[in-house]
């Protein structure tokens, strides 16, 4: 996250002081925010508002810089909350809240952040924000239900089809989709009908890159430890297009362990799991699917900001380019 943005973050949150369980508290709301993280979704609203014409030291600047801040903060609530539903280890290269504190405490930070996400929208004081947040936490959590319901029903009678639909409403909406559109928003338009579709494309990609990265990454790159999908029993495209192929034998010992909650996995038949998913055509095969809702996410984006006057190309080109990193990116 960029420097101004975390100060503006910060200047959200209260300052650890008074007894000290709520000095704490404090330090705890502040702990994700403070670890940094790439600020992928703030820069795209921000690189979305500049295309749109919103010019620095400008009232829509100001107003677009707090909905960037409202973005971090829901980012790092829902960060919280899905280390504790997946009983995460790590968290940006350091341990996940849960783990250093305990899941009560860690909850109720995440619930603080999340009031704290509201403050920020107000502070926007930009017209269809609100709806767009609220549209944006409906549908993270509709993907994530299917995300976590796949996981405790122990169902594995899924197709890719079912993988998108849950990736592009867990991941794509507030990766890419609103971001988009709230640049827009902040600039006093109205966001473009192809942001959506353009915005479903490329969050599934990223998702099924970082999908490809959790099993081939690099750990300190990667900020998370590596193959942890699969001690979470994460249903993967790549997981379900192997489970197509695989011996027998192999699917066998892979259902085995997915039956198994994650203190009780072995670590040696996880390995062997992870090895043998790497030795699969099923990471290319993930990949070339990524590849390709990139690229039809970029030509939608590419239509959409076709007709922009020409001062605002730049940005728009800005923008272009950081969705193809975002969609192909190595760590």
């Amino acid at each position: 996250m960029r420097a101004d943005l975390l100060s503006r973050v910060l200047s959200l949150l209260p300052e650890p002081a008074g007894r000290p369980e709520l000095r704490h508290y404090a330090e705890m709301l502040r702990d994700y925010p403070q670890r940094g993280g790439k600020g992928i979704r703030s820069e795209l609203l921000l690189a979305s508002a500049r295309a749109h014409g919103v010019a620095p030291d400008t009232a829509a600047w100001e107003g677009a810089l707090w909905l960037a801040a409202a973005l971090e903060l829901f980012q790092n609530w829902v960060l919280i909350h899905d280390d504790i539903e997946d009983d995460s280890e790590e968290r940006r290269g350091r341990p996940a809240l849960h783990r250093l504190h305990g899941l009560p405490l860690a909850l109720n930070a995440g619930d603080a952040l999340h009031a704290y996400m509201w403050a920020a929208v107000h502070r926007a004081g930009v017209p269809g924000a609100m709806d767009a947040f609220l549209a944006m936490i409906h549908r993270t959590a509709e993907g994530q239900h299917l995300d976590l319901s796949w996981v405790e029903h122990g169902e594995w009678a899924l197709q890719p089809a079912d993988y998108l639909e849950m990736v592009r409403l867990k991941t794509a909406y507030y990766t890419v989709v609103v971001p988009l559109q709230l640049g827009a928003r902040a600039a006093g338009t109205q966001p473009h009908p192809d942001f959506e579709p353009a915005g479903l494309a490329l969050g599934a990609a990223f998702q099924i890159r970082d999908d490809v990265l959790n099993l081939t990454g690099d750990a300190v790159k990667y900020g998370k430890e590596i193959a942890g999908d699969l001690l979470e029993g994460k249903r993967t495209l790549i997981v379900l297009h192997w489970l197509t192929q695989a011996p027998e034998a192999q699917r066998q010992t892979f259902l085995d362990q997915m039956r198994r909650p994650r203190s009780e996995k072995d670590p040696a038949v996880t390995a062997q799991l992870h090895q043998w998913l790497l030795d699969s055509g099923s990471v290319a095969h993930a990949q070339a699917l990524a590849d390709a809702e990139a690229a039809r996410g970029l030509a939608l984006l590419e239509r959409a900001f076709a007709p922009l006057p020409t001062p605002e190309r730049a940005a728009a080109h800005e923008l272009l380019g950081a969705m193809r990193a975002l969609a192909t990116r190595d760590a």
